[in-house]
């Protein structure tokens, strides 16, 4: 049986060579979550959602282990058009009621080079979950005196609502879709280290 001193010495070099692990908490004054789709295949709507939240933990500085985990209130969505809104709010699109949250929880994140990633993770939209990658850009870290130390980063993606029961699907004479099936979702967030967690 190992000594008391011997097993505090064991356990205290283990504690030494563990990675500490360093927290960040997106600030929502300084990001947004957006999203981009065709309107009667000759332009484009761009809306937002407002109630987001998003956490992200890492060990190393070029956050290559990073872990990422977002939760949207799909209620939220705001497009500047209420009506708009109320339907996207419905069980045509998200159905909100049901439905009041979507979710992403990172499996993986990737180099490619210089200061881009591809970001892997889970995405789950009404009762539908798929894996997705975003093409990510970390936009820099600083250290911004009582701000204190932040990351920037942008994201984005293109997704077909229909594969996550966005089922709305209105036909143009044209043949063409009154509301696009690809989704482009752009992330622009800046997160805020923050203060070391004590045992």
């Amino acid at each position: 049986m190992k000594s008391p001193m011997l097993l505090f010495i064991f356990l205290a070099a283990g504690a030494t060579v563990a990675p500490g692990q360093t927290h960040w908490a997106v600030d929502k004054t300084h990001s947004n979550v957006l999203f981009t789709v065709r309107h009667l295949l000759i332009s484009e709507v761009t809306g937002r959602f407002d109630d987001y939240d998003v956490t992200m933990t890492s060990s190393k500085d070029d956050f290559t282990d990073a872990s990422i985990q977002a939760t949207v209130n799909v209620g939220s969505v705001n497009t500047e058009n209420e009506r708009r809104d109320a339907h996207l709010r419905s069980d045509d699109f998200f159905n909100a009621e049901k439905f009041p949250r979507m979710t992403f929880v990172s499996k993986s994140i990737r180099k490619i080079a210089d200061d881009n990633y591809q970001l892997t993770g889970d995405l789950t939209i009404r009762d539908v979950t798929k894996e997705v990658t975003f093409d990510a850009t970390l936009l820099g870290v600083v250290a911004a005196g009582r701000m204190g130390t932040r990351a920037g980063w942008k994201a984005s993606t293109t997704l077909n609502r229909f594969d996550y029961n966005l089922k709305w699907n209105k036909t143009l004479e044209t043949g063409g879709l009154v509301v696009g099936k690809d989704v482009t979702i752009n992330l622009n967030l800046e997160f805020v280290e923050q203060p070391q967690r004590t045992p």
